[in-house]
């Protein structure tokens, strides 16, 4: 059986050659190949002309949850976040208005420019959507964050492309065969569909802050809710059909399927419709999970430039490095609610044969009377999400100008019953102040092996872009992404730098601390300004301390000023 986009194709000979030869099935076709170009999106999109701001938390939270440690908002309160896209190896998308002319026409061929890759892999569609959420800096220690969304991963995973093109194109034919016969093998294969909701909490801290160093850890831990899957992967699988006798003979099969949505039965003799996947999706079919992130982040700020960092727009660090690991968990849905089917061995399977099938025993009977395995349970299944490795290195070229780049690579094993993302880098140059930024995400893309561009636009906390829009201007590009959201934020009062940095722009005077607190009118010492002194008798120096003396959490966040003045030292 194979499940797509809300129809069933079969790889058995009577579904082959019904597909073939029922011209209504053309309009699925048609369908189908919309819905990839309409709502798809891939290959790790984070939002990254926005989520590498230094001034937008909600989005940075998703590539790292220490970005909160420490950020430039007090709160934060998520309204929502939409991601929308199209990524795929299988070929190149030709235009918007080729669609178009394949809706009006009934052909395929015009949209998309298939690739002479043997196989292939498409993540069609994705779509992410978060909010409500919230989050709150207790300090600039410690930070919470409270998120909600909802995944949607519809996956083909080095898949044969001519099963494929005969099953979606019924324009197709098999090239160097003859006219309706088809020969094709798969091996390692895997295509999962499957829509979880999530409930998260996220927790960063400052862990080490010393003069020009800090180091930021951050973690968030989900509760997982998952709403439907439909799964299939094989070890191998090589098919022969022959439209003469309208057979399909079938060797070395090595094949799991497994669904809560869908019977075994029903998977094999009515199909995936709306009304089956609505019927379970809020009810006990669903499955459940605990899932997260973890990350770590570094910033480096030299002493030297550490003074001229202090305006509310100015950079806090020269250099940020970045490293987490994101979705890592699974979701478990129990036996009761769960159907497994498994198909081994060799075998002929024709029209007439399954023309006999009514239930899943007798499809299991008639699989072993033409020479295969097959067996059927209801088990416990466990469908992963789309663990990855994110590494990032932000540095502040000069003043608000700032270059991004960042690494995207799958830690998922593809041969489990999940999703993973394909690996990508990604360089983005940003203009970025607290009331907008603006960036080009430039990134290759290690599914297609071609480049991509893109561009985020944020007002405060509404923000616009795509990491990948060359589609709207080029024509033949493999992939195209949007996405758009909004957050209002409620900065800190110093939303510039850290607690402890000296506000320069108040000059009230403060008690000269050598005088007990008395007001300085005795020596030619300076008073200073929301400082402490301290005096070494031996060299002559006051040591200007920002902050208070008694306040020895933030000791290490302070920058010190030498002032010279012979007149200060003690006898």
């Amino acid at each position: 059986m194979f499940v797509f986009s809300g129809q069933s194709y079969y790889f058995t000979g009577k579904y082959v050659a019904a597909f073939l030869k029922d011209q209504q099935m053309k309009k699925v076709s048609y369908l189908l190949s919309a819905i990839i170009l309409l709502s798809a999106s891939a290959n790790a999109q984070r939002n990254l002309g926005v989520s590498t701001s230094d001034w937008s938390v909600m989005n940075s939270l998703v590539i790292n949850p220490a970005n909160i440690a420490d950020c430039r908002e007090k709160i934060a309160l998520e309204l929502f976040s939409v991601n929308a896209g199209l990524d795929n190896n299988l070929g190149s998308v030709g235009s918007v208005g080729d669609l178009v002319n394949a809706l009006n026409n009934g052909t395929t061929g015009s949209i998309f420019n298939y690739s002479s890759k043997q196989t292939f892999s498409l993540l069609a569609p994705y779509t992410e959507v978060r909010g409500p959420g919230v989050m709150y800096s207790i300090n600039y220690r410690h930070s919470l964050a409270l998120t909600t969304g909802v995944k949607i991963f519809n996956q083909f995973n080095n898949f044969d492309q001519s099963l494929f093109r005969t099953l979606t194109d019924p324009d197709y034919t098999y090239e160097g065969a003859n006219t309706g016969d088809i020969d094709f093998t798969s091996q390692k294969f895997n295509y999962t569909v499957q829509s979880w909701a999530h409930l998260g909490l996220s927790y960063g801290a400052v862990i080490m802050a010393q003069k020009e160093h800090t180091l930021k850890a951050g973690v968030t831990l989900r509760y997982l809710r998952g709403i439907g899957y439909v799964s299939m992967k094989g070890n191998n699988l090589d098919a022969h059909y022959r439209n003469n006798n309208d057979s399909v003979y079938v060797t070395n099969s090595d094949l799991e399927f497994a669904s809560n949505l869908l019977s075994t039965r029903s998977a094999f003799t009515e199909g995936f419709t709306g009304g089956n996947v609505f019927s379970n999706l809020f009810g006990d079919n669903s499955g459940k999970g605990v899932g997260g992130d973890i990350g770590l982040v570094y910033e480096y700020m030299p002493a030297d430039q550490q003074s001229s960092h202090r305006g509310k727009n100015d950079s806090r660090y020269k250099l940020k490095v970045s490293a987490s690991v994101t979705d890592i968990g699974a979701i478990t849905y129990k036996s009761t609610a769960n159907s497994t089917a498994y198909l081994t061995g060799n075998g002929y399977i024709t029209p007439a044969g399954l023309d006999t099938v009514h239930s899943f025993d007798e499809f299991r009977a008639y699989a072993k009377h033409q020479g295969f395995t097959a067996d059927t349970t209801s088990k416990k299944t466990k469908v992963h999400l789309p663990t990855a490795l994110v590494l990032g290195a932000d540095y502040n070229i000069k003043s608000h100008w700032y270059v991004n780049a960042t690494i995207v690579a799958n830690l998922a094993n593809r041969q489990n019953f999940g999703n993973s993302y394909y690996g990508q880098v990604s360089v983005t140059p940003r203009y970025d102040v607290k009331l907008f930024s603006v960036a080009l995400p430039i990134s290759y893309s290690m599914l297609t092996q071609h480049m991509k561009m893109g561009l985020g636009l944020r007002l405060t906390g509404f923000y616009i872009g795509s990491d990948d829009m060359l589609a709207l201007v080029a024509r033949n590009q493999y992939s195209f992404n949007f996405y758009m959201g909004g957050y209002v934020p409620l900065y800190k009062h110093r939303a510039g730098g850290r607690k402890t940095d000296i506000d320069s722009t108040d000059m009230s005077p403060e008690p000269d601390m050598e005088h007990g607190g008395r007001k300085d009118t005795t020596d030619d010492c300076p008073d200073m300004y929301e400082a402490s002194i301290i005096i070494s008798h031996n060299a002559g120096t006051a040591i200007a301390v920002s902050g208070n003396n008694s306040d020895k959490a933030d000791m290490p966040y302070r920058k010190t000023e030498i002032i010279k003045n012979d007149a200060c030292s003690r006898e």
